[in-house]
């Protein structure tokens, strides 16, 4: 089987990595791609949100199946674009149709869903330009912290919390009037804060079967501590320690059973990963948000610890039997250190020379922003390597990481050294 798999980031490493160890593969192509999969894969420079130059790829490389790592293209219908064309609608893509990705598109769109089928989340209120007003005096209502969500694709930057009412109601105009957050800010989403700790729950699904895949938990800010601004993530870990036994079945009970049932009652096909970002607010799961690909770095934890041939997890998605697989999960914790560029959230420069990655012993490196640059393999992003080890518990797979991550180097390397401190 021939597949092509859509991406550039660490997620996209980490699927190649995994699909790459089939016997059922033949050939690989990752567009654009990395440094990481031009190890291990034909890299093709495409625009994965031009369909037409997808379709020409499909066609050309005689592709069986497309694999889609990013929301972007998911949620601009790169599914159903397949579906409605007859040279491409056999072939099975592992991503969610446009209607089903606007869980990710709109969050708008997503908190109807939960009201509807009453899955746990916070409560919320939605406002336009037109209606500033009405959204300061909402805002009025709520004790502080306030939480402000960009309806649209904010690249993972368009949820502002703050503790200041005036500040909040400044942000508010930012975001409706001055675009803050472009197209995207176009509807604002305001809803309680709710305190807890954060996890994230996977889920893949043929539309009527699914599988839960090992939870994570995802560090997002970029200083120590959880301070400092919101990042794509800079590390993972896998296992989460209190997401086990009765917790686990509430989250099954209330949200996953819920989510998977409702798709089907509003008439909405689903094959592929959903992503639940969940809050365990004293011993109860809250929904924060429904993401419809895998997380990253999330992904760089979840797939090593999953031990079955993805290529035929995804045939199985494909054909809706999903339930004829039997999930073999790694009872050990993997852990995933991201070592960003200087300056990142920031600006940040490219091309910085990436040396030590032929000294790392016992751990995987998965590239997210690289690229290979006159034979040399350079940073080519904020977020550049993701370091992933094995271990009995999760402080053990930690330790193996930050003694690799120590062999890398590059201009400006920064990794955060604090991961699991909350757990």
């Amino acid at each position: 089987m021939n597949i092509l798999l859509l991406g550039s980031g660490g997620r996209e490493h980490t699927l190649a990595w995994k699909l790459n160890q089939s016997p059922k593969l033949s050939r690989l192509f990752v567009a654009p791609g990395n440094a990481g999969t031009a190890k291990i894969a034909t890299n093709l420079p495409l625009n994965i949100n031009d369909f037409q130059a997808v379709k020409d790829a499909v066609i050309s490389h005689n592709i069986n199946m497309i694999v889609v790592g990013p929301e972007d293209p998911l949620v601009k219908g790169i599914h159903d674009f397949f579906l409605s064309d007859n040279d491409l609608k056999n072939i099975p893509v592992i991503g969610p149709e446009k209607k089903a990705a606007t869980l990710e598109g709109s969050k708008e769109f997503a908190k109807q869903f939960m009201m509807r089928h009453k899955i746990p989340t916070a409560s919320y209120q939605s406002f336009t330009a037109e209606m500033l007003q009405e959204g300061f005096n909402f805002l009025g209502t709520l004790k502080p912290p306030y939480v402000l969500k960009a309806d649209g694709l904010a690249g993972g930057k368009g949820v502002v919390i703050l503790d200041d009412l005036d500040e909040a109601r400044a942000e508010l105009s930012r975001m409706l009037l001055d675009s803050k957050f472009g197209e995207a800010s176009t509807t604002v989403v305001i809803e309680e804060f709710l305190s807890g700790i954060e996890l994230s729950c996977f889920v893949l699904t043929d539309g009527v079967n699914f599988k839960i895949l090992p939870t994570a938990k995802d560090y997002k800010r970029i200083g120590e501590g959880d301070t400092g601004l919101n990042t794509g993530g800079m590390g993972a870990i896998s296992p989460v320690p209190f997401a086990e036994g009765a917790f686990m079945e509430k989250v099954k009970e209330r949200i996953i059973l819920p989510t998977i049932k409702g798709l089907q009652k509003d008439k909405i096909p689903y094959k592929g990963f959903i992503f639940i970002g969940l809050i365990k607010v004293g011993e109860d799961p809250y929904v924060i948000e429904y993401n419809v690909r895998l997380g990253d770095p999330e992904t760089e934890v979840i797939l090593p610890r999953i031990k079955n041939d993805l290529v035929e997890v995804f045939d199985a998605v494909a054909h809706g039997e999903l339930n004829k697989i039997d999930l073999e999960v790694d009872r050990r914790s993997a852990v995933t250190v991201m070592t960003v560029s200087g300056g990142y959230p920031g600006a940040y420069t490219k091309g910085k020379e990436i040396s030590g990655l032929e000294k790392i012993e016992d751990s995987l490196v998965f590239h997210a922003g690289s690229t290979i640059s006159n034979g040399k393999t350079v940073t080519n992003g904020g977020r550049v390597l993701a370091l992933t080890s094995f271990g009995n518990d999760f402080r053990k797979a930690l330790d193996k990481s930050y003694q690799n991550v120590q062999k890398i180097d590059f201009e400006g390397m920064y990794y955060r050294k604090d991961l699991g401190f909350d757990l």
